[in-house]
């Protein structure tokens, strides 16, 4: 069985010089790192993390290791993740090699929302596949099971087991 960890950004500043380079606020800070301690706390410890070349996204998976206590050289930054649709993320983790068990990716909204709702096969914890139909705000975090292989990853392939959101 493998674990699939899919996370929207922390909260961003809502301007920069462009898009790419906005920078986590405080709060995104904040919520980050407990989101890591979450997900470490539930057992999960990536081999790799897959994470946008985004400024936001880098900085929410270095608080979200931090916070997770995991190396930080676990991630690869992809510039493709920072403008995928669902269909071109998909295809990104299914090049993920079959010796990864557990993965982390780290991108942005719409494309991670659309990507749970897509893999998610309605099997898994009904109250997280309750708050996931609430929303995906910055910082969530969609835990999913997946048995098979990265390369046949596709619709309906995987359950929701479980989700995070930062309060307020």
């Amino acid at each position: 069985m493998r674990t699939l960890v899919i996370m929207r950004h922390a909260k961003a500043e809502p301007a920069a010089a462009t898009d790419h380079e906005r920078e986590l606020t405080r709060r995104g800070h904040a919520d980050a790192a407990a989101a890591g301690a979450w997900v470490a706390g539930r057992g999960i410890r990536p081999d790799v993390a897959l994470v946008s070349g985004a400024g936001r996204t880098r900085q929410t998976w270095e608080d979200v290791a931090i916070g997770a206590g995991w190396d930080l050289d676990l991630a690869a930054f992809d510039e493709a993740l920072y403008t995928a649709s669902t269909e071109a993320a998909i295809d990104l983790l299914r090049e993920t090699d079959d010796a990864v068990g557990s993965l982390v990716v780290i991108g942005h909204n719409p494309t991670v929302s659309y990507l749970v709702q897509l893999l998610d096969d309605g099997e898994g914890d009904l109250e997280a596949g309750n708050r996931l139909a609430l929303g995906f705000p910055t910082s969530a975090v969609a835990v999913l099971s997946y048995d098979g292989r990265w390369a046949d990853l596709g619709a309906g392939s995987a359950s929701v087991v479980a989700f995070h959101a930062p309060q307020g």
